[in-house]
């Protein structure tokens, strides 16, 4: 998302993203994680999350300090973007064996 597309009165999270701990499952190695989250080249085509052997991704994010989620935003051709995303808050070191186990929670 561009500075110029950010609702008035949002940020940006990118700065508050802890990058060390940044996770990401099921990525392809030359299309990582890090792709989505470089700063200023978001628009960039080339430099994008692909997965790597199946539709599923799982992403992990930990931020440095507490935030609050406005929206998301995930770019792509419509015939390859997801159908399903599922957001969880606070659930450290998920996998894919476990992933289906955790209730949802909406608020």
């Amino acid at each position: 998302m561009s500075a110029s597309a950010i609702p008035k009165g949002q940020v940006d999270l990118l700065d508050f993203v802890d990058r060390s701990g940044v996770e990401c499952l099921n990525q392809n190695g030359s299309h990582t994680i890090s792709n989505a989250l470089k700063q200023g080249y978001r628009e960039d085509e080339g430099l994008n999350l692909v997965n790597d052997a199946d539709e599923q991704l799982l992403i992990y994010i930990p931020f440095n300090q507490v935030i609050k989620l406005h929206s998301i935003v995930i770019k792509g051709p419509e015939e390859e973007g997801p159908k399903t995303v599922k957001l969880f808050s606070n659930k450290e070191h998920m996998g894919f064996s476990n992933v289906n186990d955790i209730t949802l929670q909406v608020t």
